[in-house]
């Protein structure tokens, strides 16, 4: 960027920092005017200004760290823009050595579980490469993409998904694709070698998107931040994706009439799914979700449960890009969450998101799945007779 337009960006941040400063006094002299129009003294009562207090638990001390590097009034006062913060302190931002600070940061670093530890030391690191593409898959810009979380020995899982809800078709004008995200699952984890197999369902169904990172449950979210690279690079046209595990059950057509319904404004900004709000980091060492108050403090946002959700493609690319604003979080659909409020927004509750199942007695009713977008979870044959069922030209419900 030349001295000039530098300047100019910088002469325009502070023009608006002092028009926000005058609109603030104006409206403070509006409001201290009594009932006869005089001027009256308006006492604060608080500070003006927040005083600035380093979180104690890590990722939140390190988040206000990265976003204070996307702050273009402190960047301002550095005489630097945000790109030439950024690329200064890139060493906070995309690194893949293993960071060793993180042992003295943490007062209970021994103590914690392996996997945090793993998840600590390559925090920062963003860079895997992608070893198996579907570079064509997005050509004829879909107006659905079926987006499935897996892992290399669910075979099964992929096979009853592809005969079921996860067909790709053409309904009129109308495509729908498929792919499945997967990393790799090393020996050291004790993952039988499946890469011939691999190779093979690749080549036959061509529907497989494989990167080099390591597939565990807190790399969920790598996977998360990957696909939505892959999409911005490879699918950016596509109008709207579901992204869901392979344990989940689908109705496709259920989710193509509602986003055929939509208007253009309500598409923009579309993220569905089954909404958890008010919540916050599981305390309980046994617990899947387990969070120590040495790494996170406070609440959620509102998420969509990672079973599945439903979102434009406009937002997908959005949100590809705030993700370099936000940390990795061990947590998935709860980093989703995060970036989404970062642009403004939050997901919205739909009552066709069941990722907690249905009633027990309705199961066996195939009338109950007739107006459900997504029901968690399901076995492989299930998928496969729900599917079948649902496709019956007598289905009278």
């Amino acid at each position: 960027m030349s001295v000039g337009r530098r300047r100019l960006k910088q002469l325009l941040i502070l023009m608006m920092v002092n028009f926000f400063i005058y609109v603030i006094v104006e409206v403070a002299r509006g409001d201290g005017r009594d009932k006869d129009g005089k001027v009256r003294v308006v006492i604060p009562q608080g500070k003006f200004w927040r005083k600035y207090t380093p979180s104690t638990a890590y990722w939140n001390r390190h988040q206000q760290k990265l976003e204070s590097l996307y702050n273009p009034v402190l960047t301002l006062l550095s005489n630097m823009t945000v790109e030439e913060n950024l690329v200064t302190n890139a060493s906070l931002i995309n690194v893949c050595d293993v960071d060793t600070t993180v042992m003295s940061e943490i007062k209970d670093f021994e103590n914690l579980p392996t996997r945090f530890k793993d998840f600590l030391f390559y925090l920062r690191c963003r860079n895997y490469s992608l070893l198996v593409d579907q570079q064509n898959k997005c050509q004829h810009k879909p107006f659905l993409l079926l987006a499935i979380k897996s892992l290399t020995p669910h075979f099964d899982r992929r096979q009853a998904i592809r005969e079921s809800w996860g067909q790709e078709l053409k309904v009129g004008d109308l495509s729908v694709v498929r792919v499945f995200l997967l990393g790799q699952t090393p020996a050291e984890d004790n993952f039988p070698d499946l890469s011939d197999m691999l190779r093979y369902e690749s080549e036959t169904h061509q529907d497989l998107l494989l990167w080099s990172y390591r597939d565990t449950f807190f790399n969920l979210t790598l996977k998360e931040i990957l696909f939505l690279k892959w999409v911005s690079q490879s699918c950016a046209d596509v109008q709207f994706i579901f992204k869901g595990d392979d344990d989940v059950f689908v109705n496709t057509h259920q989710i193509l009439d509602y986003l055929k319904s939509l208007t253009k404004d309500k598409a923009k900004d579309l993220f569905i799914g089954d909404v958890i709000k008010d919540a916050g980091p599981h305390r309980d060492k046994k617990l899947k979700y387990y969070i120590p108050e040495s790494i996170y403090e406070g609440s959620y946002p509102p998420y969509a449960g990672g079973g599945g959700f439903l979102y434009s493609g406009n937002l997908a690319l959005r949100l590809y890009k705030i993700t370099d604003q936000v940390l990795l979080y061990p947590i998935d659909d709860v980093y989703t969450g995060m970036c989404l409020q970062k642009l403004g927004l939050a997901p919205e509750k739909h009552k066709g998101f069941k990722t907690f199942d249905i009633e027990e007695k309705q199961k066996k009713n195939i009338c109950s799945y007739s107006n459900l977008m997504l029901v968690h979870s399901r076995k492989p044959q299930e998928m496969i007779k729900i599917w079948s069922q649902l496709q019956d030209p007598h289905l009278n419900c």
